[in-house]
């Protein structure tokens, strides 16, 4: 009986915290009260999932003298969406949230995608490491890791469908202990278990030949050769793209801010661009999944933002690393760690090498600082594996937050009492890795409820990206400027971005005029500058494309960058 559950566990916590009361709503686990520390809040909706007598868990504490920011909205106020009816809403520009929607598009369905920011994965999405994990981290029994074997067999054809670049250059885990060869012996029924392929145990001598940079004191290694990695953001943009190019609609800079639920089914969704009337809703909210959940009066699960930092540096590191493989791990005990990997030293598809993350619970959902003392934290840890590791070549960091369910798994499954939803939620690392499987599941309890949905014949799975004049040879690059003579003028010297680039960046599918998303789509302003050079440039090009002034071009969503002309009227 769930009471007497309940009951022992109520007594667990009162020895934590009196203040604190855990009770059911229906089977799932309800906790209430309060706590003036948030660590302790954590632990207590841990210890309760941990049971796994639940359907979910439901953390309802509060922390005391905190009251949590409101979710940021764009400024924009219309009506423009008012009235729209779809077949399908994803709630969520994400990397789940755009499989999800091209996915859909494989069916004869009116989608629309919304999201909040004024352009895609803006969050967590483009703020990991970019890895296609393995899965040696993940408990056999998870979502997380079904999802990542199902989709690390189809990652790489889909990532030449959609033209990004993926590396499969492996994962290694190092060891520096010779005893360490007896936990290696129990890695070993992992790998059996979790059903990963392509792995090899890398003696002392091999793993200096791969990886000659390593620091001496490393003993052995195992290799998983199914390992790549891709730029995060740039996928996301692809499948979204390719959504649209099959008839599916992207709304940017658009909030869910309330729903119309009557008799278990969503009726409307209200937005800040108007009020839309989805015939099923899918929310793909990241770590907004349980207030999207809360609004349609299906909330059965909690999420506790944790945040990852990460540096990266400059290309030229790489000749002092040469890090070939996409993870060093300090260690299985550390990448053993039940609620992070441990991070590493990662090469990125670009050429820079990526440092991190961090893992630290945090009350806020859109924490995105950076500190002194997590950069340090996070070069003094990998310094044990990376010798060479220095803080002056790091050009940028970046922090993001992961979407952690109590249960640490993805939560993919229709709603439990509202009956015209499907949850994509829960979902952190190794998300990026599982999101097309995830997709092909949401696609389908979709299509259940909808009932009567046919095939989209129609649907190309095909779509080509902007090219890289840095990627062609010197034969294919002169045909490409005397054809086109912009891609002949450099615009980024850092990563040799031309302006024919960003122009093509303005006449996509999804179009963002803004300093970010150009940086994103092309790399302009991505180099050791980080845009100090080329960002005037930049700013001119889109205002002639876009037929506006300069002052109108923002960084990213509302953020201005030029007040007003100071050279005359007209601004020369």
């Amino acid at each position: 009986m769930l009471s007497k559950v309940v009951a022992k566990l109520n007594r667990k916590i009162q020895l934590i915290n009196p203040d604190v009361n855990l009770s059911l709503k229906e089977d799932c686990a309800l906790l209430t009260g309060s706590s003036h520390n948030w660590d302790e809040i954590i632990m207590i909706g841990r210890m309760v999932a941990k049971t796994k007598k639940f359907y979910g868990v439901i953390n309802d504490i509060k922390l005391k003298d905190f009251v949590e920011p409101k979710m940021r909205v764009p400024s924009i106020r219309d009506d423009i969406y008012e009235g729209m009816k779809v077949d399908v809403l994803v709630i969520g520009g994400g990397i789940v949230g755009a499989a999800i929607a091209r996915e859909m598009t494989k069916y004869n369905l009116e989608i629309a995608l919304v999201e909040k920011e004024d352009d895609l994965a803006l969050h967590a999405s483009s703020r990991n490491d970019g890895c296609i994990h393995v899965g040696i981290d993940l408990n056999s029994k998870t979502k997380k890791l079904e999802y990542l074997r199902r989709s690390v067999l189809v990652y790489e054809k889909l990532a030449q469908d959609l033209d990004v670049e993926y590396d499969k250059v492996g994962q290694i885990i190092a060891f520096k202990s010779n005893w360490e060869r007896l936990i290696y012996l129990l890695l070993k029924l992992k790998i059996k278990k979790n059903g990963i392929q392509e792995t090899k145990f890398l003696n002392r001598e091999e793993l200096f030949k791969r990886e000659p940079n390593l620091n001496k004191i490393a003993k052995f290694g195992v290799l998983f050769g199914t390992g790549a990695c891709i730029c995060p953001y740039n996928m996301t943009i692809a499948l979204a793209e390719s959504a649209v190019m099959n008839g599916a609609k992207v709304l940017l800079s658009t909030a869910v801010l309330s729903m119309e639920v009557k008799n278990k089914e969503i009726i409307s969704v209200k937005t800040n661009r108007g009020r839309i009337f989805p015939k099923v809703v899918i929310n793909a909210a990241g770590v907004f999944s349980d207030i999207v959940a809360e609004m349609a009066e299906d909330r059965f699960f909690s999420i506790h933002p944790r945040r990852g930092t990460n540096a990266i540096l400059d290309k030229k590191a790489k000749d002092k690393l040469m890090f070939q493989s996409t993870t060093i791990y300090g260690g299985l005990k550390k990448a053993a760690k039940r609620y992070t990997k441990g991070g590493g030293v990662i090469p990125t598809v670009e050429g820079n090498t990526l440092v991190g993350p961090t893992a630290i619970e945090t009350p806020y959902r859109e924490d995105f600082a950076t500190n002194r003392e997590e950069i340090n934290q996070i070069f003094s840890k990998h310094k044990n594996n990376a010798p060479h590791l220095h803080q002056k070549d790091i050009i940028t960091y970046f922090s993001g937050i992961r979407a952690a369910t109590y249960e640490e798994d993805f939560i993919i499954q229709k709603g439990k009492w509202t009956k015209n939803i499907v949850h994509a939620a829960g979902i952190q690392s190794p998300g990026l890795t599982a999101a097309p499987a995830i997709a092909e599941d949401v696609a389908k309890y979709t299509c259940d409820i909808l009932g009567n949905v046919t095939k989209n014949e129609q649907f190309n799975p095909i779509r080509k990206g902007i090219i890289r004049v840095n990627k062609l040879s010197y034969e294919e690059r002169n045909k490409l400027i005397l054809k086109k003579p912009d891609y002949g003028q450099i615009v980024c010297r850092c990563e040799e971005i031309s302006k024919g680039e960003i122009i093509d960046a303005l006449h996509r599918p999804i179009v963002v005029p803004t300093i970010d998303a150009i940086k994103k789509r092309t790399r302009a302003g991505m180099g050791r500058c980080q845009g100090g050079f080329c960002q005037p440039l930049v700013i001119e090009i889109i205002a002639k494309e876009m037929k506006t002034n300069r002052e109108n071009i923002n960084k990213k969503g509302d953020g201005k960058i030029l007040l007003h002309p100071t050279k005359g009227e007209n601004h020369e």
